[in-house]
């Protein structure tokens, strides 16, 4: 019988021979190997139920919680498309989802069900369910008269298994769809990349509606057979407390910054740990080698997006490198990067191009964007991640990749992606408001801090106040500016573009 590509199928492969044992802990509870098996199963049955056409999208906005990672999995195994959605986006930003989407399920927080029910319905969604943190809600009640047995949909590799909405430049949202195997592939790279075994016990307090801690984080622990401890968020007094139980932390940045900044953490707390691992923002050379002197590890930095999964990686095995401060490694085995010119020409070694990979990881284009998809692969099939980085230089090993600069303008603030064209659309229309720059500037914290640069209309004197109170009701508070800064003309090239690089300059000292 032809192989069953269903993502689920081959995580399952890895889970745990003994069925009982811990496979996920938290603060509260624990969760056996049985119990994800048995949950996702009668959340698969209960979405089987509804008689939903295969390849249906499930949108889920809900709180993180172990039952919210079930539901994932058994929108796999159900043959349905799952379609995250970050806890932070407002009506504004989930209606277009939900309108552009058009699932035939949602799940979102109890707290949020009048709302999101009156904009799914209007998307023509039939089927409303809630989960809440604490693993209560509608969804769960529902599910708990299904058979706690249920026969994994037969997928083919190229089937779509998740959609992940990555805002766009132009303000409008793309949804980056992704195959079983896209995802299947990039988790059994990293499995043997990173050495993920049985035994290991992994840190979990990235949020599950993006690529880290969705994909990369559970994926492996999943394929490994390995337990997580399972926390909500970065807390500091939890993760020290928990840190000398685990043997693999994932984090943005952030999450290293704050360690560092307690007295606490010493090498005694990180005394079992054999990885520590750093993505989703420029990690900054300087808390690399804080990092290393502090605790004796040294963060292993990788280079993903939601397109593709992870592209790049330092090395984990010493026989194949150093870890290098500044640097996201060579290509994961299997894949290829190249750095070219505007030409597609590839440039000289050392030299600034734009990045460019080409593998299984690599989607399947932007959902009922044809022409987009078009745009952001070459002719010969490699894919422009928008990404400006270099290949070698001083010091530098010639297959290791460095960025250094993103063409597309992306923030990245906290480990989140921000947009600044989605949020200038939205400046641009406020009371007095002639035209806005919205741009990212370094953060010790963060990474990025997100800061408005606005020109008010002749004569007029701006509310900035109230146009903050106005943000709040439309923006996600990631993509807030933390600071708006008013001026009589934006900076301009002779081609009328506004110069970005300028602004940044200006205000790259700013104090948060």
């Amino acid at each position: 019988m032809e192989r069953n590509a269903n993502l689920y199928a081959i995580l399952a492969a890895g889970f745990a021979t003994d069925r009982d044992a811990v496979a996920i802990e938290t603060p509260t509870r624990t969760y056996s190997w049985a119990d994800i098996e048995q949950t996702s199963a009668r959340i698969a049955g209960l979405l089987q139920s509804l008689g939903v056409a295969p390849g249906s999208r499930v949108a889920v906005q809900v709180h993180k919680s172990p039952e919210a990672l079930m539901l994932y999995l058994a929108t796999l195994r159900a043959g349905l498309v799952y379609l995250p959605l970050n806890t932070a986006y407002h009506a504004a930003e989930v209606e277009y989802f939900l309108t552009d989407a058009e699932p035939a399920v949602v799940v979102c927080d109890p707290a949020n069900q009048k709302w999101i029910a009156d904009l799914a319905q209007q998307a023509g969604t039939a089927h409303v369910y809630t989960l809440d943190a604490d693993g209560s809600g509608s969804l769960m009640e529902e599910a708990a008269s299904q058979e706690a047995v249920f026969q994994t949909v037969h997928s083919q590799p190229d089937d779509l298994a998740a959609i992940l909405y990555t805002s766009g430049t132009t303000g409008r949202s793309k949804g980056a769809m992704l195959s079983h195997d896209n995802l299947a592939s990039n988790a059994l790279t990293l499995k043997r990349y990173w050495g993920w075994r049985a035994d290991d016990v992994l840190l979990h307090m990235l949020p599950i509606f993006h690529v880290h801690g969705l994909f990369v984080a559970s994926h492996g622990a999943l394929l490994a057979g390995a337990k997580m401890i399972w926390l909500p968020r970065l807390d500091i007094d939890q993760a020290l407390h928990y840190l000398p139980r685990c043997t693999l932390m994932m984090g943005v940045p952030t999450y290293y910054v704050r360690l560092l900044a307690d007295p606490r953490f010493t090498p005694e707390v990180c005394r079992n740990m054999r990885l520590f691992i750093s993505g989703s923002a420029p990690l900054l050379a300087e808390t690399f080698h804080q990092f290393q002197q502090r605790s004796g590890n040294t963060i292993l930095e990788r280079y993903g997006m939601s397109e593709t999964g992870m592209i790049t990686s330092n090395p984990y095995e010493p026989a194949l490198g150093e870890r290098l401060a500044g640097t996201v490694g060579p290509a994961l085995p299997g894949e290829t990067v190249r750095v070219v010119d505007d030409e597609d020409r590839p440039v000289d070694l050392g030299q600034t191009g734009h990045v460019q990979v080409r593998g299984p990881n690599v989607f399947a284009g932007y959902w009922r964007m044809p022409e987009k998809t078009r745009q952001e692969f070459t002719e010969d099939g490699w894919f422009r991640t928008g990404d400006l980085g270099t290949l070698g230089g001083p010091g530098i090993p010639d297959h290791y990749l460095s960025i250094v600069g993103r063409s597309k303008d992306l923030i990245i603030s906290g480990g989140y992606n921000v947009y600044p064209k989605e949020i200038e659309l939205v400046l641009d229309v406020q009371p007095g408001v002639e035209e806005s720059a919205v741009i990212g500037v370094p953060h010790a914290d963060f990474g990025e801090m997100v800061v408005a640069i606005i020109v008010p209309k002749v004569g007029q004197v701006l509310d900035i106040e109230g146009i903050q109170a106005s943000l709040k009701t439309c923006l996600a508070n990631f993509k807030m500016p933390k600071q708006i800064h008013v001026i009589d003309a934006l900076p301009r090239n002779t081609m009328g573009k506004v110069q970005k690089n300028v602004l940044r300059q200006q205000y790259k000292n700013l104090q948060p």
